[in-house]
């Protein structure tokens, strides 16, 4: 009865969210419903004995908090700003993130505050100056409200809500910009963007471009410099999730740190470690954004089912880490395709990927290259229908594009963790490492340079329904847990 109490709870509240994602609900229904359900449960608990009855006022009772929740941080831009949309103004403010920044640009998030209210402004500026985290600033501009747009496959992108997540409601476009001083951010966030551009820089010292700026996207999701090009080559030959911030890069990098310690006498404890070390370098690595820190813990997640072989207790604890994201900030459900990306990609390591590593026995076992291409595999195949819905864009050659990289994604990357640091120590022992990862990374430019200019490698689908893409998960849900679920039910009727 505990586990269906467990499920119950985080689907109620899960779904609680998304329904308050896409409908308002007054506050004082949600509080009348929360009442209700609590009288459900006690009359079922201890007047009519009904399991049934208890587990739907439990759901009920999520479900309202699931709302609840969302509610909670649906707030409304704050009025004192609202007022001078469209105007020329001037705000004194802190950068609170690392600038992004792209071919043309820079995006910077910059907290401003006035009469004791605070708020958060995307600045789109010039490379003409140099921006770090922590910087003070002066800016002065048009205040603008960001909105929504059609992406070139014509899907609509809810622009609104991706800023609104991070609590973000306005825009500048190219501000009057003056530094006042620096180093105003936390001390241990400054810290891990130093590291992470030391790193950076070191890297880049050993790998040329564009090699590295694929190296990039592909260990800390840096794929904010790619050209348009570039990033069309991934998208139309469907491996732009390799270069995704996500649980999906840094689980098969902690795989094969594990596999190389299991070919030694080493004790498999050392490898665990190694693996969970990985992880930890990639959050700090990315700075420790919450990005990031959400694509560690699936990936910690996906790592342990593979060790400890019991998918139901690891399955257990993503639905919890999941519960808990969404508790912390529920925009990320319905809004942050990284959230969504990561859990997708998790729960094909986790659960799919031992169902299909029976279709490719034909693959050699030796250095654990099937258990490696099974997962990998795994992973495309669940995140590709969520990739069209998003998108819209259908790969016609992404199966032998993904075919031809994937296996030597896992030892590229590993490749780029060693190039970088060993270039920190000193950048002779980075030379070797790096000539290695250059011949890597160009070959799989190459396949992607070379199947994106296929005639008709890729077809725009606009209208790839949230419908379908919603049969289709429900499909591999089915697949995966019917029998569990079927057993929930009975069990339940017991």
């Amino acid at each position: 009865m505990q586990d269906r109490i467990f499920y119950t709870s985080c689907f109620g509240f899960i779904l609680g969210v998304l329904f308050r994602s896409f409908v308002f609900i007054n506050f004082y229904t949600i509080i009348l419903v929360g009442i209700i359900s609590v009288a459900i449960i006690l009359f079922h608990t201890f007047i009519s004995k009904n399991k049934w009855g208890t587990l739907a006022g439990i759901f009920i009772l999520l479900f309202s908090f699931g709302i609840l929740r969302f509610h909670t941080v649906d707030v409304s831009a704050p009025n004192i700003f609202e007022s001078q949309v469209g105007q020329k103004v001037s705000f004194s403010g802190k950068i609170i993130d690392e600038p992004t920044i792209t071919e043309n640009n820079q995006k910077l998030i910059v907290e401003i505050e006035k009469n004791d209210t605070k708020t958060e402004i995307l600045i789109t500026a010039d490379l003409d100056e140099e921006f770090k985290y922590g910087d003070q600033v002066n800016i002065g501009g048009t205040l603008k409200k960001p909105t929504n747009f059609t992406t070139d496959q014509g899907k609509e992108f809810d622009y609104v809500n991706y800023l609104r997540k991070d609590g973000i409601f306005y825009v500048m476009s190219y501000p009057k910009t003056e530094i006042i001083s620096h180093g105003n951010g936390n001390f241990i966030k400054s810290a891990l963007f130093f590291v992470k551009e030391k790193f950076l820089n070191k890297m880049n010292l050993a790998i040329r471009e564009p090699e590295s700026l694929l190296m990039g996207g592909l260990i800390l999701g840096e794929k904010s410099a790619f050209n348009e090009s570039l990033r069309q080559s991934f998208v139309d030959t469907g491996t732009i999730h390799i270069v995704a911030l996500s649980g999906y890069n840094v689980t098969i990098v902690a795989e094969w740190i594990m596999k190389i310690f299991s070919f030694s006498s080493l004790p498999k404890n050392l490898g665990i470690g190694a693996g969970i070390i990985t992880i930890l370098l990639f959050v700090l690595m990315t700075g420790g954004s919450s990005t990031a820190i959400r694509a560690g813990i699936m990936a910690s997640l996906a790592l342990f089912s593979r060790i400890i072989g019991r998918n139901y207790d690891v399955g257990r604890a993503l639905i919890l880490a999941g519960v808990v994201m969404i508790l912390i900030n529920p925009f990320v459900l319905v809004f942050d395709v990284s959230f969504q990306l990561s859990f997708i990609a998790t729960v094909a390591v986790i659960f799919f990927a031992p169902k299909i590593e029976k279709y490719f026995l034909w693959i050699t076992p030796r250095f654990k290259l099937r258990d490696i291409i099974s997962v990998t595999c795994a992973a495309y195949i669940f995140v590709l229908p969520f990739i069209l819905y998003k998108m819209g864009n259908l790969s016609l050659v992404a199966l032998p594009a993904n075919a031809l990289i994937l296996p030597f994604i896992p030892i590229t990357m590993i490749l780029g963790f060693l190039t970088g640091f060993a270039g920190i120590v000193w950048y002779a022992l980075a030379v070797p490492l790096g000539i290695i990862s250059q011949f890597l990374l160009h070959y799989e430019l190459t396949v992607i340079s070379f199947f994106s200019n296929v005639p008709f490698a890729a077809l725009t689908i606009p209208d790839f329904s949230f419908i379908f893409t919603f049969l289709i998960y429900a499909y591999f849900v089915y697949r995966l847990f019917g029998k569990s679920m079927k057993k929930f039910f009975i069990k339940t009727q017991e």
